[in-house]
């Protein structure tokens, strides 16, 4: 397709799509943090605690990429 590779096209979609999904996820506890009348408290605990999945799911790509890099 336009001369990429199925290959290649998986990794601009695993790399671009899934971190405009992951921001989309923080503009939605954005959005629920301010509709719910939060507060800079409970905004807080709201990005902390869905936040978390996102900040795991990152680590765990930047430790791939690290161990893959030490291993070659």
């Amino acid at each position: 397709m336009f001369g990429f590779t199925e290959d290649q096209i998986a990794q601009f979609g695993l790399t671009f799509g899934v971190s405009a999904f992951m921001l989309y996820m923080v503009f939605i506890i954005f959005q629920l943090a301010r509709e719910s009348k939060a507060g800079k408290f409970g905004a807080f605990v709201l990005f902390l605690a869905l936040g978390f999945g996102l900040v795991g799911f990152a680590a765990k790509g930047l430790i791939k990429y690290f161990l893959n890099g030490v291993g070659e």
